[in-house]
Formats: C-alpha cells, structure tokens, sequence
C-alpha cells in the first residue's frame, strides 16, 4: 500500500492536470448530486470549503445553495494552532488568502462549530470506507472529531477515490462521498 505521502504527491499532481473544462463538467455533476441530497436539503447551516489547488470547485454549490435560504460558513483558519473556526460567508464578501493560501472572509461572523447542520470536506483522497486523506496539516481531523453528530460530505474526482487509505487512530472519516 502507498503511504500517505505518495498517495499525497499522486493525486496532488492529477489535480493540477485535471484540465480546467473536466474540472468544471465534473464539479456542475457533483453540485446537481449534492443539491439533491437528503441531508443536505435538511441542513439550515451549511459550512462549505472554498476550492483551491484544483479541488472540487464549491463556487457555484455555495451561489445555489444560498438561493434556497441556507446560512453558508466557511473555515477561517489560526496557524498557531492549526484550528478551524466557522465564518459566515456574506454576499460579495471580501476575501483574503490564510495561513494555508486558501480565501476567507475578512470580515470575520464566527458561528458556534455546534450550530452547523452539515459539513462539505474537500480532500485529497477517500476510500470506500470513507476515510479521509486531507492535506497533512490535521485541521479537518481536530475539527471533525469535536462534532461527531454533525453530518459530513466529501467532495471528490474519480480519481480522488481510492480502495483503501492508511489511517492512524487521529484521522476522521466523512459520512459520505459525493463525487464524479
């Protein structure tokens, strides 16, 4: 089995030679899957990831998703401490680059982690389990693991799924997968 590392550089590199039209036929398939989705339909907050580095592009998720009345938040990040902390997404937000080079708002309307009803987790990899192989840096990991009622969907390419991923006991799986 590849470690973590491998499987990391593999499908960093197939992000970013993912081109740009597949990226966005296969993101619209994900979206339309997404919307559909029982759990997600339910959920009043919703925190989103906005898209860098070729990810499952979440831009035109957040623009429905707010057409049909959902409260959006996306993760501000604090480097020191490697945590996550949800922010409102308001319209025409301005945005700015973080710790790890990912837009966030920068006017900061925390909402309490508890008050999410659901929870979009970008990737680099997922098994048929749903293991999660994020970036290396733990964020998602320590901030799934406090809300373990709260539903989570990863966001995922084909090729981002995998049979099986390495895991140690920190890592926390996603409830379920959406991809294309």
């Amino acid at each position: 089995m590849l470690t973590k590392a491998q499987i990391r550089s593999k499908i960093l590199l197939k992000l970013k030679i993912q081109k740009e039209e597949d990226r966005t036929r296969k993101s619209r398939f994900i979206k339309d899957k997404l919307l559909r989705n029982k759990v997600f339909r339910k959920a009043k907050i919703v925190m989103f990831y906005i898209a860098f580095g070729g990810e499952v592009n979440t831009a035109e998720m957040i623009k429905e998703a707010k057409k049909i009345g959902k409260i959006i938040c996306v993760p501000v990040c604090r480097k020191d401490r490697e945590t996550m902390q949800p922010a409102i997404l308001e319209d025409n937000a301005r945005l700015k680059k973080g710790p790890y080079g990912v837009l966030e708002p920068v006017a900061k309307a925390n909402v309490e982690p508890g008050d999410l009803d659901l929870i979009i987790v970008p990737g680099l990899a997922f098994d048929k389990k749903c293991n999660r192989l994020g970036r290396g840096k733990g964020c998602y990991d320590r901030f799934l693991s406090k809300l373990s009622d709260t539903p989570s969907i990863g966001l995922a390419f084909d090729f981002q799924i995998l049979p099986l991923i390495p895991t140690t006991a920190h890592d926390v799986s996603v409830n379920k997968i959406i991809f294309s």
